[in-house]
């Protein structure tokens, strides 16, 4: 599907669906097929093969929580610029989870929604690149999966520190209303983009960042070390300080908590 002019606003329309194997495959097999423009969303009560960051899966209790999927015209940005995207889809979220969690919620670089040292929600934007007629990449669309923790109280054992929204606020919630008012977040902060304040965006981002200032214990293959976490900047690095290099791509290092 081409880029249009006209750019519809993101949760409109509003899918849902009752199972897939993954909210981002079904996304990208209606983009293949003209059948999703910008804005478009699938939210799924359940998702069987869900997909997480770096080939892993994303395990969810069907009905209880956010699976969502945006279909996003990226055609204003260059390639250089996706990790302004994630910037963005994490303000959105993070605007939604701390709005009913609290002012604990925080971003976990890249772009995990932390609340204190436990798991809220994660992300993972797939891009769909390709090249033009002079030979150069041209990031046509992003699918953007969002993974949030809302009514889930038992977690499968090998996930260590999940954390749902329930179980902080001791609420039920209607994940469905809230999946729609994740769409209005990501709307807001998507023009914000569109407008080019990726600085402002980035110093926000930062200000939240999990850990900002504080000393962690990171490991890179089988050395483990401390540092400070001095924050992130515009090309999606993290900066420290007080280890051997003074900062890492996402990959390079695996947090030690």
């Amino acid at each position: 599907m081409s880029s249009s002019s006209t750019i519809n606003t993101i949760g409109y329309p509003f899918i849902e669906l009752l199972a897939v194997d993954s909210t981002n495959n079904y996304a990208f097999d209606k983009l293949q097929a003209n059948l999703a423009a910008h804005g478009t969303a699938y939210f799924a009560q359940e998702q069987k093969a869900g997909k997480g960051q770096r080939g892993k899966t994303w395990n969810a209790e069907p009905g209880s929580n956010i699976i969502l999927s945006v279909t996003l015209d990226t055609a204003f940005l260059s390639i250089h610029q996706q990790f302004f995207l994630s910037v963005t889809v994490a303000l959105a979220a993070h605007d939604l989870f701390s709005k009913y969690a609290g002012e604990e919620t925080k971003i976990k670089w890249p772009n995990d929604i932390y609340w204190r040292d436990r798991k809220a929600g994660g992300i993972l934007i797939e891009s769909s690149v390709k090249t033009n007629k002079a030979g150069k990449a041209v990031w046509n669309w992003a699918v953007v999966g969002l993974g949030i923790n809302i009514n889930q109280t038992d977690f499968p054992e090998n996930l260590s520190n999940p954390v749902s929204l329930k179980q902080i606020t001791g609420k039920e919630f209607d994940p469905i209303l809230l999946a729609k008012e994740l769409c209005d977040c990501l709307q807001k902060r998507f023009s914000e983009l569109k407008k080019g304040a990726t600085k402002k965006l980035l110093e926000e981002y930062n200000l939240l960042l999990y850990k900002m200032k504080e000393s962690v214990r990171l490991k890179k293959k089988n050395a483990a070390f401390h540092c400070v976490i001095k924050g992130v900047n515009a090309n999606g690095e993290l900066m420290v300080s007080g280890a051997a290099q003074e900062s890492f791509v996402f990959g390079e290092v695996k947090w030690q908590l």
